[in-house]
């Protein structure tokens, strides 16, 4: 019996292509091996490679890589620190207790950013008094004006802002932008071209296009900085869209998020973040020529920014969440819109509440993201067996992100409680060692609390069983969320 030819060839090239396939599935679970990353998480990236054919590889190659490594090398860096400027405080000199000392130490080494004193600073709740306030100081801008933003949207609020952009630019004064390509992708391509032609520099961060596609999808920055005349800062959490501007989201609910409009030496520190990001890739960086004229702020209130990433060395935030967590005496208070901690994290929040500390951790009772929404309640069950309060905010969609310390210690700004922030994104926080900060952002959380439900164990062993297996389910596949 005479077999076709194309018979022969077309088994060959689906023998070929299976044993392709398993070498690439190999090298990818070597590789996971070799980057000796979290034990959990590689798991769960080996399972999905082997057991899930095709589909784990298209969700290793495009989520599961590593980015280890330096973007602006450290010369460039030295450069562009020399052109900032950076005040520094020395830890002697100060009154800062041995906890809060610690911390700063670490946060130097992991970020590089020093202690700031000569601080001034304000705390938005609520996106029309924030966006207000930004609006005034980028009309008064005299020199510069730099932004930086997950997402800008071309709304009412982003068209607002690009317009103000567009004037000052065509004013003479610096203005640079930088927006997440991913986190903007719904913004058409003319809303960014008409800030170009106006005079504004505008650059998407990590943009994400072919080939690159895979290698750029997963990393993002989520990053929210403003820094006017080298004077004036912003950081926090919200972004340039109408859900965050004027406090509702899609569905008219509330859209309830925190910031921080900042004076002072910390600015510094705002300035040098926002050029490392503005030279992100490039082969000959831009190292400014700033003037330090900013105003002076006689004070003792100490705020470092620490800032993390998939580049980073360390996982600088969740270490200094860590040693946060880890050094508190009597309370942890904390704002997320999502709930993934790493395993050193849960555990030291659960020893935290068995040791007789207060812990409280308040989450949106509906989120924008049902799988996060189900994978957060997965780790509500262990929390109440611990003792830690759990705070479920009613009215919409809480976007806060903020940890309270004891009484002398806040820390807030982009980062959620997870491991997509920890790990995966371009993230930047304020750590605040100030009690009068701290007695504010307090009274804050009080008056969400108000309009919080207070979970009980009783009733939240009677929540539905379709809920419980969504939330194991979930629960597997967490640490790649």
């Amino acid at each position: 019996m005479h077999i076709p030819e194309t018979i022969h060839l077309s088994s060959w090239f689906i023998f070929l292509v299976v044993i392709l396939y398993f070498v690439i599935v190999i090298t990818s679970v070597v590789l996971v091996l070799r980057e000796n990353r979290n034990p959990i998480r590689a798991l769960s990236w080996v399972i999905a490679l082997i057991f899930l054919p095709g589909i784990g590889l298209i969700f290793y190659l495009f989520f599961g890589r590593s980015m280890r490594g330096e973007m602006l090398s450290q010369a460039n860096r030295r450069r562009l620190q020399h052109s900032v400027q950076t005040s520094r405080v020395k830890l002697q000199d100060t009154n800062l207790n041995k906890k809060q000392k610690n911390l700063v130490i670490l946060g130097t080494q992991v970020g590089g950013y020093p202690l700031t004193y000569n601080n001034e600073i304000n705390i938005f709740t609520d996106g029309p008094s924030k966006f207000e306030s930004l609006k005034i100081d980028l009309n008064k801008a005299v020199r510069s004006i730099y932004l930086q933003y997950y997402i800008f949207l071309d709304d009412k609020i982003g068209s607002e802002i690009s317009d103000i952009l567009i004037r000052k630019a065509r004013e003479g004064i610096d203005v640079k932008v930088i927006y997440d390509h991913v986190g903007s992708f719904s913004a058409s391509n003319k809303f960014f071209k008409k800030m170009r032609e106006g005079g504004v520099e505008v650059r998407p961060f990590f943009r994400v296009n072919f080939p690159q596609f895979a290698n750029r999808i997963n990393w993002r920055n989520h990053r929210k900085i403003v820094v006017i005349d080298e004077e004036t800062g912003y950081i926090g959490g919200m972004n340039i869209a109408d859900r965050y501007a004027y406090g509702q989201g899609p569905s008219s609910e509330v859209w309830r998020d925190t910031h921080f409009r900042v004076k002072g030496d910390i600015v510094e520190s705002l300035t040098y973040s926002f050029f490392v990001d503005w030279n992100f890739q490039e082969k000959e960086p831009y190292i400014p020529s700033l003037q330090n004229t900013k105003e002076e702020q006689k004070n003792e209130r100490g705020i470092q920014l620490v800032t993390g990433g998939p580049i980073s060395k360390w996982d600088n935030l969740s270490l200094m969440f860590l040693k946060a967590i880890t050094s508190a005496k009597r309370l942890i208070w904390i704002q997320t819109p999502y709930f993934l901690p790493t395993d050193a994290l849960f555990n030291a929040l659960q020893a935290a509440a068995l040791s007789n500390i207060d812990v409280r951790i308040m989450m949106p009772a509906h989120t924008d993201s049902l799988l996060l929404h189900y994978a957060s309640f997965s780790y509500i069950t262990q929390c109440l067996a611990a003792g830690i309060k759990i705070y479920l905010y009613q009215p919409g969609m809480l976007h806060a992100k903020a940890m309270i310390i004891d009484d002398d210690l806040v820390t807030a700004g982009s980062t959620n409680f997870d491991f997509r922030s920890f790990e995966n994104n371009f993230e930047c926080n304020l750590f605040i060692l100030d009690s009068e900060v701290n007695s504010k952002m307090r009274d804050i959380f009080y008056e969400d609390m108000k309009q919080c439900e207070k979970l009980q164990k009783e009733k939240w062993r009677k929540r539905p069983l379709s809920h419980r297996f969504l939330e194991s389910l979930l629960r597997l596949v967490s640490p790649i969320l």
